[in-house]
């Protein structure tokens, strides 16, 4: 007999009787289903994965063999949307939205005068701002870096005094390898041993305006948030 029991936002029972070839699911939601056949092979497999299946994970396995018990505990990563922008201050706004974790923000060129804030979301996620006053700075370009477990990325922005009526934002694209696939999430448990898969079909002016600036609302809601999930972002420690 194979069970396993998941404890995330909701607890959710899925057991296979091998000599009556029965299944019982209770509290599960219709992503959560064996991978294959159970007789066959007991993974199970969570698609589409998102926030709310952050938890812990048992998988109870009883045989002629002896008992097994395995332990799983899933994290979910969420690569942020960026975007760089400006206003007529010449203060430079860098902005990683609905990440988790929070992403870091940095300028190139490096600065102790910049300013940061955190927005903290209901879902878990975090958008981080980070300001900088370029009115004294000698670079034309502002370039702000920023570093997620799901992607590395860098923006820049033209705010040379000729350019600078031309305004005009910048949105980096959450890339990491295997952008673009869908993702599935399959938890092995094997009496001999355990298996676990992730399959593929993350000297200045500072002018204080930006106090007044409103933070850009690219807030969505959670499936579309979750549509920007990659392979590269999930954890899993057992």
């Amino acid at each position: 007999m194979v069970t396993w029991k998941m404890k995330s936002s909701t607890s959710c029972f899925l057991a296979y009787r091998r000599d009556l070839n029965e299944t019982r699911m209770l509290n599960c939601s219709e992503k959560m289903m064996w991978n294959y056949s159970p007789d066959r092979d007991p993974a199970l497999r969570i698609y589409p994965v998102n926030l709310n299946d952050e938890g812990n994970y048992t998988c109870e396995i009883v045989s002629r063999e002896g008992n097994f018990l395995f332990l799983f505990s899933l994290t979910v990563i969420v690569p942020p949307t960026l975007t760089l922008t400006s206003d007529k201050n010449r203060v430079a706004v860098c902005q990683a939205t609905a990440g988790k974790p929070a992403a870091k923000i940095s300028w190139i060129p490096a600065s102790n005068h910049s300013v940061e804030k955190d927005v903290h979301h209901l879902n878990g996620t975090v958008t981080r701002i980070s300001y900088i006053g370029w009115v004294n700075n000698t670079h034309p370009t502002a370039t702000c870096l920023v570093t997620h477990p799901a992607v590395n990325q860098t923006l820049s922005l033209d705010l040379s005094y000729d350019s600078f009526r031309l305004q005009y934002l910048l949105i980096g694209l959450a890339v990491a390898s295997g952008a673009g696939v869908t993702l599935f999430l399959i938890l092995r448990c094997r009496g001999n041993g355990m298996l676990f898969s992730i399959l593929q079909t993350e000297n200045f002016r500072f002018i204080p305006s930006y106090m007044n600036m409103p933070v850009m609302d690219h807030s969505v809601s959670p499936e579309k948030i979750y549509q920007n999930y990659k392979p590269q972002a999930i954890l899993m420690s057992y």
